[in-house]
């Protein structure tokens, strides 16, 4: 590796020089290891910067903001704590990967429970429901309350269950963007159990077809939302994300949400990996079909590798926009977004979980607003996230944190500031119809993120939570690869490629990347 003194030959002060690290650059070539920049410290860029630090190489993370986690990052407010972003925790394992990897006990670093009730939902006419993990406990509770069949909820898990057997190793764990990965025994056994794998099918055809009532309908289709699709569009194969949390199970970390990306952080950190924020990278260099560094202002930083974990499109757009971009895969519709309200609450309820849905009485004119005349339905179904339950430290005695979200639509324009404001009278006027109180005299603080705060924070282009959406096949199993083709030393992680959106699969887009790279 060329070593070049940018700093002087642009006669650049004492405190550039600094800031361009010279010594790390010194250090890792004196000791002749490769180096790797990871661009965003989400937790997909998290995972990866493990995974590098673990194969030999020095490594160096840029994060735009102030703090590491991308959207899994906490707020504090007149002595509640939030969790800013996603607040379900499935499939550990790809957390407990990391530090077996790196020979670290997780006890150190990381812990959570089981939950034994996921989710308490509340429908329109005042029906009520609380979802245990056990799956036969489940079916026992969707008989009793909604008149379904045992049998069939027991035969949609093991359906499922299977389903998840099949595409996980393909799907979940590999890459299907190498001709080896066409010539797997996973990827045969996957081509001859597809006409069983509800592909062909819309998850609301496979489900209208499985259960009775309309309910149960509707719970089971809200998981499209998991991925931020639409269920009466997306393929009925996504009905695997209900057995993550019943099949598998549902977890809360100690500490909350947050402590996910900080316990990777500080394992990041113990192995060396060297953390820059507020260090926004302005230009992935390519030179000779190869990336071989960032810009970040006049600053040139090189390295072997280059790991970006930003959006996809933005990537592209942003960073690299001489370079030609796949146009097909970033022109697909995008995934949805999210409006949060923060609300620090002076009383109890405790009719309420850590998890609660209120459902929406007509759920195909929801998604309809969403997707197609992309605005807010009049009546969203809310979900509220109460850490407090399970982490009484979150909130001040006798009160509660409502982290109180609806799925919107990606920012194109709309005139957020009113639809904010229509949205939050129609979420009260829920609330206090189901719970019989007025909320708006509980609320003692109060924050608000819409699309255009977590485009700003997150980098997601339009505010899109999990990159494209996944409302046809071709969206949801064909995402951008974890390599580039055309430019040697490139790679994507995140929830805007493959395998998709949510942490486990972007903790698995790490380890995907993970199999391409050489030791250092």
């Amino acid at each position: 590796m060329h070593l070049r003194l940018f700093c002087f030959e642009r006669g650049a002060s004492l405190i550039q020089f600094k800031q361009l690290n010279f010594r790390w650059v010194l250090a890792a070539m004196s000791a002749g290891r490769k180096k790797a920049i990871v661009i965003g410290a989400g937790i997909g860029g998290l995972a990866m910067a493990v995974r590098l630090a673990v194969k030999g190489y020095e490594v160096q993370v840029h994060e735009a903001n102030a703090y590491t986690g991308g959207k899994l990052s906490a707020i504090d407010q007149e002595g509640y704590r939030f969790d800013a972003g996603p607040s379900l925790f499935t499939m550990p394992q790809f957390v407990e990967e990391l530090f077996a990897m790196a020979g670290k006990p997780i006890q150190g670093y990381f812990r959570y429970k089981k939950l034994e009730t996921l989710c308490h939902y509340f429908y329109e006419d005042g029906t009520r429901l609380q979802a245990p993990s056990s799956i036969s406990e489940m079916a026992a509770q969707l008989a009793e309350v909604l008149g379904e069949e045992q049998e069939k909820i027991l035969s949609f898990f093991r359906h499922n269950a299977w389903a998840y057997q099949i595409t996980e190793p393909l799907f979940v764990r590999g890459s299907l963007h190498t001709v080896g990965s066409h010539l797997r025994w996973q990827t045969l056994r996957g081509i001859i159990a597809s006409p069983f794998l509800n592909l062909f099918k819309t998850m609301n055809e496979v489900n209208e077809s499985t259960f009775k009532n309309p309910k149960t309908v509707q719970l089971f289709n809200r998981y499209a939302t998991y991925n931020g699709s639409d269920p009466y569009q997306t393929p009925g194969l996504m009905n695997v994300i209900p057995h993550l949390e019943h099949g598998i199970g549902a977890f809360f970390p100690e500490g909350g949400m947050h402590s996910i990306s900080q316990s990777i952080t500080q394992l990041g950190k113990d192995l060396g990996v060297q953390f820059f924020l507020n260090s926004s990278v302005g230009r992935i260099i390519v030179e000779n079909k190869r990336a071989n560094g960032v810009l970040i202002g006049n600053r040139r930083i090189e390295a072997d590798l280059v790991v970006s974990n930003m959006d996809i499109m933005g990537t592209y757009r942003r960073l690299m926009p001489d370079q030609a971009a796949p146009e097909k895969l970033l022109k697909q519709d995008r995934s949805s977004s999210a409006l949060i309200f923060y609300w620090g609450i002076k009383k109890q309820f405790p009719e309420l979980s850590l998890h609660n849905i209120f459902f929406s009485e007509n759920y195909k004119e929801e998604f309809k607003a969403l997707f197609k005349d992309k605005t807010l339905y009049k009546d969203p179904t809310v979900y509220i996230n109460i850490s407090s339950k399970e982490n009484p430290s979150d909130a001040p005695e006798g009160g509660e944190n409502w982290f109180v979200m609806i799925n919107v639509p990606p920012n194109t324009g709309q005139a957020w500031d009113q639809l904010i404001k229509e949205a939050r009278s129609g979420i009260i006027n829920k609330l206090s119809k189901h719970l019989g109180l007025e909320e708006e005299s509980h609320i003692v603080c109060e924050s608000v993120l819409d699309p255009r705060g977590i485009e700003s924070k997150t980098s997601s282009v339009q505010g899109s939570l999990y990159g494209n959406s996944s409302n046809n096949r071709y969206a949801a199993f064909l995402r951008h690869a974890n390599f580039s083709r055309k430019i040697k030393g490139l790679y994507f992680v995140g929830g805007s490629v493959h395998p998709g959106g949510g942490i486990p699969l972007a903790l698995s887009s790490a380890a995907i990347a993970d199999g391409f790279i050489p030791k250092a």
